[in-house]
């Protein structure tokens, strides 16, 4: 494997895939007969749909964003998804990175607004995985069962192609739109992300208050 793809195999302070908890998740998975792109698509099935999203569930507390911990609960925010995904991933020895976004949510906001003062949701998070020899994006944010609720269909991965979230919703509606890509990141990037949430909703973060944990 080329040595610039080795660095999205590492364990870090975040992904820490050699803990016992990522290690637990991925049991299933460590048949060697089968083939990576198989693997990467029965990760994402079981961290898309294991793990309710919940995107009130943000923190401004750098533990909370360790895939270990991420595991141990029954919810979690895009970027804790995300992150669980990458850990899982390298485990395996497949090559993953996070990659951030920002989107706006055009379906069920009303909540989103009241609490954020917009339904533009920064940093999202997903998840760049390196199969076939190219990177492809995977999304796992929204569990299957949110997507039946909201009238859209589950977000699939198959391994080859990009996995977005969803334009519109079963009605044709809009239901989710790409404002801006941040890139790839090698590791979690904390302070990039704390920051982005400090900028986009000054009303609901203020660093310099300390850490906050935020649960709506």
């Amino acid at each position: 494997m080329g040595g610039r793809r080795m660095k999205y195999l590492e364990s870090t302070e975040y992904l820490d895939y050699d803990s016992p908890e990522i290690q637990a998740v991925v049991a299933e998975f460590s048949n060697g007969d089968v083939s990576d792109l198989e693997k990467a698509k029965a990760i994402y099935l079981k961290v898309r749909d294991g793990w309710r999203y919940n995107p009130y569930l943000i923190s401004l507390d750098r533990k909370n964003y360790v895939a270990s911990g991420i595991a141990k609960k029954s919810e979690g925010h895009c970027v804790d998804k995300a992150i669980l995904l990458i850990a899982c991933l390298r485990a395996v020895r497949i090559p993953a990175r996070i990659r951030l976004a920002k989107v706006t949510n055009h379906i069920a906001v009303e909540r989103l607004t009241e609490r954020f003062g917009s339904n533009v949701l920064t940093p999202h998070g997903m998840v760049d995985v390196f199969l076939e020899n190219k990177w492809v994006k995977a999304t796992p944010a929204f569990n299957k069962e949110l997507c039946e609720l909201c009238n859209v269909a589950p977000l699939e991965f198959d391994g080859e192609n990009d996995s977005m979230f969803q334009e519109f919703n079963e009605e044709g509606k809009q239901f989710m739109q790409y404002l801006e890509d941040y890139g790839h990141f090698e590791d979690i990037p904390l302070d990039f992300m704390l920051q982005n949430l400090q900028e986009n909703y000054p009303d609901v973060f203020n660093l310099e208050n300390g850490i906050v944990d935020y649960k709506f």
